[in-house]
């Protein structure tokens, strides 16, 4: 099966999620850490790591963190899932707070749902509310009254059709063009 054909396989959602109804299970696999030692702006992250990543690694037992120092580069944040989503967050410049609520948010997500297309259990072939065009959708109501063949009504329109205009648009042309020659 090539990538393609997973990228977009339609899902349909045919049970409500039950993570919750039990026993809960944190969706968040792994988190990397990536810092550098030495750039200011991974600043947040240091203070981060040295004051509140024991104790937010002791309350979230079940998340495996890893950290990964790395020179000259911004701080960021990679979460994993157990569905194998993989999430991506620059923190360039990001206080400890901000590193703490974006940790919490990962943690109560359960992956990137962006990528799967959500799809109707029923089929129309007309999705519209109002039924599909007929040539009769838009006739006055008064016709549902009359009484057929009514002379007024199946009178052709005596307007000239466009391809008569053009070919008078083109003889009168012709003329002006012969009287300006002589």
């Amino acid at each position: 099966m090539s990538n393609t054909s997973l990228i977009f396989k339609p899902s349909f959602i045919r049970n409500p999620s039950q993570n919750g109804l039990g026993r809960y299970v944190c969706q968040l696999q792994r988190l990397v850490l990536k810092f550098c030692k030495n750039n200011g702006s991974s600043r947040g992250m240091r203070e981060f790591i040295e004051e509140d990543l024991i104790d937010f690694a002791k309350s979230n037992s079940g998340i495996v963190v890893y950290l990964k120092p790395r020179r000259h580069r911004t701080a960021v944040i990679t979460a994993e899932y157990l569905n194998g989503d993989k999430q991506w967050i620059n923190c360039r410049n990001f206080t400890k707070v901000e590193i703490l609520k974006w940790l919490n948010l990962l943690k109560t997500q359960q992956g990137d749902t962006t990528g799967t297309r959500f799809l109707k259990l029923q089929h129309t072939e007309i999705p519209s509310i109002q039924g599909p065009w007929t040539p009769y959708t838009f006739r006055p109501p008064s016709l549902n009254l009359t009484n057929f063949p009514e002379e007024s009504i199946s009178k052709l329109s005596e307007k000239t059709s466009a391809t008569k205009e053009l070919l008078e648009l083109y003889e009168q042309q012709k003329m002006k063009s012969k009287g300006t020659n002589l």
